[in-house]
């Protein structure tokens, strides 16, 4: 069975996964596609439910055994990715599958699913706001706050290789607006 997929990327701290946890909780028939990583996970993340968190190794295996619909290596040693299993388990549930991937992750899941999937790329309101927010989160070195920065400006760039742009200002707005593209997607013939 295949169904209708919704991919949402934007550069990190533009708010893709406040506004995804969002929808979720408002639509009750999408459902989060939780994606592989090789990172360790932060305080607070669970594996199997925010990220599958596999060592370089195994990513690497699973890559090679072509367990994976999608995958990026994000920065050197630092692989993301989406598990086919994964799909697979929230169409045969009759979801919708949702997507909180990086940019090139999301050109690259558009590209292959075509029009069942919409894609909607999150847009800070500029350079200077991403990196307050980025800041805001405590979660960053000096060094990999401005690599961060520095790589969402590039991806910036990609914005118009996605459905939608949602310029994430205000946040109770950007809830209204992701809503409505939701709903339009969702009502629109299979």
């Amino acid at each position: 069975m295949q169904g209708k997929l919704l991919i949402f990327s934007a550069p990190s701290g533009s708010g893709k996964t406040t506004i995804v946890k969002h929808l979720l909780k408002t639509f009750t028939n999408l459902e989060f596609s939780i994606s592989a990583c090789s990172r360790s996970n932060r305080a607070g993340e669970v594996d199997g439910k925010d990220y599958y968190f596999l060592t370089v190794e195994e990513f690497k295996r699973r890559i090679a055994n072509n367990d994976f619909i999608e995958w990026e290596e994000v920065y050197p040693g630092s692989f993301y990715g989406t598990l086919k299993s994964e799909i697979e388990r929230i169409w045969n549930k009759d979801n919708i599958v949702v997507f909180d991937v990086d940019v090139k992750g999301g050109i690259n899941l558009k590209k292959k699913f075509g029009d069942i999937a919409l894609s909607v790329f999150v847009m800070p309101p500029s350079i200077e706001v991403l990196k307050q927010r980025l800041v805001a989160r405590c979660t960053e070195s000096e060094e990999s706050l401005n690599k961060r920065v520095g790589k969402a400006a590039d991806e910036m760039t990609y914005s118009n290789q996605f459905d939608k742009i949602l310029i994430n200002e205000n946040l109770q707005t950007s809830y209204i607006e992701a809503e409505n593209i939701v709903n339009n997607f969702i009502s629109s013939a299979k």
